[in-house]
């Protein structure tokens, strides 16, 4: 699976003006429904929020993760958000998160939900295009990094 079979550009905001978790993740679940990928918006954001009080999804290196599966989605849907400013994300490594790629999947599939995760992760072990990713300033900017990256 890639990224971009996943991703709109129009999924991606960059930059991300957010001072807090709860707002970034809010933005990132509200762009998912103003590109009509989401059934029900409250659903979703009540499992990716029920999922961050379970365990923090700021997995560290100024990367999160935040991510949840629920009947507000008919398939896997993805945002990315880079913020201006990294904020406190309750990361693993106690560092403030940069990147913020959310995930909302439905409940009933497991298989593309891990697929993506994945996907996310081995994209960001490049640290080389996670710092150029940091510093797109546009969310087109963003969408060809990745694409390029994939192609690769």
């Amino acid at each position: 699976m890639q990224i971009t079979d996943i991703l709109k550009p129009s999924c991606i905001i960059a930059p991300l003006e957010s001072n807090s978790k709860d707002d970034a993740i809010t933005q990132l679940i509200d762009v998912l429904d103003k590109n009509g990928l989401l059934k029900d918006r409250d659903l979703v954001f009540e499992s990716v929020m029920q999922r961050e009080k379970t365990r923090s999804t700021g997995i560290g290196n100024a990367l999160a993760i935040p991510h949840g599966k629920s009947d507000g989605v008919d398939k896997l849907a993805m945002s990315i958000g880079i913020l201006k400013e990294a904020i406190e994300f309750d990361a693993i490594d106690s560092k403030p998160v940069k990147i913020i790629v959310l995930l909302a999947s439905p409940s009933s599939q497991t298989g593309p939900h891990i697929q993506a995760l994945a996907a996310i992760s081995t994209l960001m072990i490049d640290n080389e295009f996670k710092t150029m990713l940091e510093n797109a300033q546009s969310p087109e900017e963003a969408f060809e990094l990745i694409k390029k990256k994939e192609a690769r």
